[in-house]
């Protein structure tokens, strides 16, 4: 494959939900999307209710394809360190560049949503934090060792508002908050590269795993998904992002991704997002102070 004249961007855990819909959405801007994950096949993932999710990456990469860019499926469990360098040798020998990266990848437990303390649900469920957290810091090291040397590129974190409220449990809450501070210090170290590093909240979303939810979970769901965000909208915030001239005002900080949408006059799907910010709170204030 030539050296890519297209930007590139890598979007982790994109065979389906929120990371397909921003592959889907960067594709549409005509880049060069590698998109990694687990599921080659449907029903290799299931829903809350056991009922086989839809996506694979394979299906996400011809979806990129068909929106205008090029779409290029690598699977990949973000769980061994092994693979993922793998990932990133193989789109630096093919593209000999990576412009943004995407850390959507988390491990989601079947009982995540289920109302019960963190006890009270199998151990297993401390995944989260080895697929999310883990996993983004791993992604990001490999991510910034070519990009520091290109001089730019954007790392970005897809968070929620779960970093601040009660939300799915302590695992879930660590992950979201974790990353958002990952943003936030990562900026540290890229001062004067040319790199920069972002995490945004986004909204309730329209995935296909969460509209399995309201089936299962309708008293907790059927308004939220009244006013959920489409998966493909933290894609175009984040294509403006990474190449509209604006990363200045916003790097290294937490943004909530609807407010962020009305600041750059980016809709969607010609609707503006509500922030949830008086409900569930905002990012918090970071020091400024810096200790090594």
């Amino acid at each position: 494959m030539a050296k890519s004249d297209r930007p590139v961007a890598l979007v982790t855990g994109a065979s389906r939900g929120a990371g397909a819909g921003i592959a889907r959405a960067l594709g549409s801007y005509g880049m060069r999307v590698y998109v990694t994950g687990r599921a080659e096949r449907v029903g290799e993932a299931r829903g809350w209710d056991g009922a086989a999710l839809p996506g694979t990456i394979h299906s996400t990469a011809t979806e990129v394809t068909a929106a205008g860019g090029e779409g290029i499926s690598l699977r990949c469990d973000h769980a061994d360190d092994e693979r993922v360098q793998e990932v990133f040798d193989q789109i630096e020998a093919e593209s000999g560049r990576l412009d943004l990266l995407v850390n959507n990848a988390t491990m989601i437990h079947p009982e995540l949503i289920t109302p019960r303390p963190f006890w009270e649900k199998p151990l297993d469920a401390v995944g989260i934090l080895e697929v999310g957290l883990r996993s983004a810091y791993v992604a990001s090291w490999h991510a910034a060792r070519i990009m520091v040397p290109q001089g730019s590129g954007l790392i970005a974190f897809g968070s929620s508002f779960g970093a601040n409220c009660y939300m799915h449990g302590p695992g879930y809450g660590a992950q979201k908050a974790g990353i958002d501070k990952f943003a936030h210090d990562m900026q540290h170290d890229f001062t004067g590269s040319g790199v920069n590093a972002v995490s945004i909240w986004m909204g309730p979303l329209r995935t296909e795993r969460a509209l399995m939810a309201a089936e299962v979970h309708p008293e907790q769901y059927e308004e939220i998904m009244k006013v959920a965000e489409n998966p493909e909208y933290t894609g175009h915030l984040l294509h403006a992002l990474a190449f509209d001239n604006v990363i200045d005002k916003y790097a290294g900080q937490t943004l909530i991704g609807a407010e962020l949408g009305l600041e750059l006059g980016i809709d969607d799907a010609g609707e503006y997002r509500v922030s949830h910010r008086e409900m569930l709170g905002g990012p918090p204030e970071r020091s400024p102070a810096v200790i090594y």
